[in-house]
């Protein structure tokens, strides 16, 4: 990650491992390339916003998990 001043800040800043990790794994999984520097200027937007959202599905995933009381 860069030393990029970043407006949105960790609400649990341990979770960060976690997050980017996650972030490696959908990019994976989508055959979209993480820029190594961190600057994702050069992404696609498609790119960009097919990774948003397969993280914010899996997010979402793993909140209900935790809801229901159990792993589905």
């Amino acid at each position: 990650m860069s030393s990029r001043n970043r407006s949105n800040q960790l609400i649990v800043p341990q979770a960060n491992q976690a997050l980017q990790q996650m972030k490696l794994e959908a990019a994976q999984e989508l055959g979209v390339q993480i820029p190594a520097d961190g600057y994702y200027g050069n992404v696609s937007t498609r790119d960009a916003g097919s990774l948003g959202g397969y993280i914010t599905k899996k997010l979402v995933q793993i909140a209900e998990q935790q809801l229901s009381g159990g792993i589905r």
